[in-house]
């Protein structure tokens, strides 16, 4: 888990143990250097115009349960432009 410096990350015990319970490392960008985290940015601008904010939602809830399809589609179906093939289609099978 990369992110960048900010205090919820790295003063967050409920973030740190949902990574560990991930089974995954955290680990921060450069300070002061928010270009290292660039396709984090670019999938949080993805996120907010194809998901959270491309149509109204009635509450937070509804908004919720349209997350877990929505990232069904982004990473199983739509084409990504930079790799030229969905992300699922990228990651080599384990």
């Amino acid at each position: 888990m990369i992110s960048d410096n900010a205090f919820a990350y790295r003063h967050s015990t409920a973030f740190e143990a949902a990574v560990a319970q991930l089974g995954a490392q955290q680990r921060f960008i450069k300070p002061h250097c928010p270009w290292t985290n660039g396709k984090l940015e670019r999938l949080n601008r993805t996120l907010a115009t194809e998901w959270a904010y491309a149509r109204p939602y009635t509450s937070n809830t509804e908004r919720k349960a349209a997350l877990a399809p929505w990232l069904d589609y982004h990473n199983t179906e739509r084409i990504h432009t930079g790799i030229g093939t969905t992300p699922l289609n990228r990651v080599s099978p384990t």
